[in-house]
């Protein structure tokens, strides 16, 4: 995934939420993705760990 691409993350308790992808920073452990929400318009980072499926917060909006 890259900048501006649409996305859904997963957030605890709740319905995934669709948001736009606004920096990607990768890591040894995996990748972390700034990602603008509607209650969270200039960004909220998620990490999506590379070795752990439970770990993975940040997915590619299927259209």
């Amino acid at each position: 995934m890259k900048v501006n691409d649409r996305v859904t993350v997963k957030t605890d308790g709740g319905p995934r939420r669709t948001g736009t992808v606004l920096a990607v920073e990768g890591f040894n452990e995996g990748t972390m993705y700034l990602v603008a929400l509607e209650d969270y318009p200039l960004g909220i980072w998620f990490f999506n760990e590379s070795d752990h499926a439970e770990g993975v917060f940040v997915e590619p909006l299927q259209e």
